[in-house]
């Protein structure tokens, strides 16, 4: 009987454009040395960020496999996945549903490529899955030359030097009483837009439209939300959807608290395609089916080339990492829309895509997420409006 080996793949994969031209990195760790057992990374056209991690899943799996090649492929194999992408982390952990008609394939490949090995995964921040996004990035850039990429010209691994790891990996802890000491969190305080002159009419006010500017209501929220946060002195950071309701909103803040605004592409609201500036009973009256078909899965899209609840999670979860790895153990204020911070909250909670219909969140209103440095999320708040009372 073979004695039980132990490995460490990182992978990840990216798409300039989402989709757009896209790649895949994943390496192999021994985990008791530190030291690169294989790599690989790999073009593959235009595919979105989804397809691209998944793709890299594989490649790191059959990675291993091949390592293995002198007897069966997961005969006594421990491996420890280690990815940024929470979506492939949780889906592949059995935690999410796979709903995607693109993502079941590969999960399913993923999952038959070590048959027999014991396979756990692992969310890490971004910055430490560099070697993995290095070598993506290296076949992207191999791809728009017209080349392959080639493991010889490849400086990934000369970016990340290593420590052996754990003799064993650690297990999470359960229970406020064993719950090791994690630091302090990256805290998001959702702060949502004040109103604008749609807000009071209900009408799909997303990405798509007029952009539309704060109404006189909708500045004297921001300013009452300003006074709040001057008050509990705790933001250190602000960053903002870059849509006008959202610039004045964390404006109003900013200008209170003496700080810089960031814009954040990520954090724009859904575009509502033909339905920007619609009522809902004006959408069902036009667009009967196409609302039904909206409202049932995530993965439709409103009429005319709007954008999917799928599509607005994958985007707002990657601009999540990327918040909570630039702004680890600290509090930041995030200014976005409806859609973002109740997508943001519903993946904190794991909660399925159709927790989006049964929130309330007001304009205006505070909401907050803690991220931790093992991967958790605990929702801290929801909807509080009481600054504007």
């Amino acid at each position: 009987m073979s004695l039980p080996r132990r490995f460490v793949v990182e992978a990840d994969g990216g798409s300039r454009g989402n989709p757009g031209p896209a790649g895949y990195g994943a390496v192999v760790i021994d985990p008791d040395t530190g030291e690169t057992l294989a790599e690989a990374a790999e073009y593959i056209g235009v595919a979105t960020n989804n397809v691209a991690e998944y793709k890299g899943l594989v490649a790191g799996l059959r990675a291993v496999g091949a390592l293995l090649a002198d007897g069966p492929p997961g005969s006594g194999v421990r491996v420890r996945v280690r990815m940024d992408s929470k979506l492939v982390v949780e889906q592949m952990s059995g935690r999410w549903k796979i709903k995607h008609p693109d993502m079941k394939p590969l999960a399913a490949e993923a999952a038959a490529a070590l048959p027999g090995a014991e396979i756990t995964y692992e969310w890490i921040p971004r910055e430490r899955n560099k070697h993995a996004d290095r070598l993506a990035n290296e076949a992207m850039d191999a791809g728009r030359r017209g080349t392959r990429w080639e493991p010889s010209a490849s400086t990934a691994a000369l970016d990340t030097p290593r420590s052996p790891e754990p003799s064993d990996p650690v297990t999470p802890q359960v229970g406020w009483g064993s719950a090791p000491d994690l630091g302090a969190p990256a805290t998001l305080v959702l702060l949502r837009h004040g109103e604008t002159a749609l807000t009071p009419q209900k009408r799909f006010s997303g990405s798509g439209g007029t952009d539309p500017a704060l109404s006189p209501a909708g500045l004297d929220q921001a300013e009452r939300a300003a006074s709040a946060f001057a008050a509990r002195g705790t933001v250190r950071e602000i960053v903002s959807s870059p849509l006008r309701r959202c610039r004045e909103t964390a404006g109003a803040v900013a200008a209170r608290l003496g700080l810089e605004v960031r814009v954040e592409d990520g954090l724009r609201e859904t575009d509502f395609g033909a339905w920007e500036g619609l009522t809902f009973a004006e959408v069902r009256e036009r667009y009967g089916d196409d609302l039904d078909a909206w409202l049932a899965s995530p993965d439709a899209a409103p009429t005319g080339g709007g954008e999917s609840f799928a599509e607005v999670a994958d985007r707002v979860a990657a601009t999540r990492d990327s918040l909570v790895a630039r702004y680890a153990g600290r509090t930041v204020l995030v200014v976005t829309h409806v859609t973002p911070i109740k997508t943001l909250v519903r993946l904190a909670l794991g909660a399925p895509p159709e927790a989006l219909f049964r929130m309330e969140l007001s304009a205006a209103s505070v909401s907050a997420v803690a991220y931790y440095a093992d991967g958790n999320a605990s929702v801290r708040l929801l909807n509080d409006t009481s600054h504007l009372r």
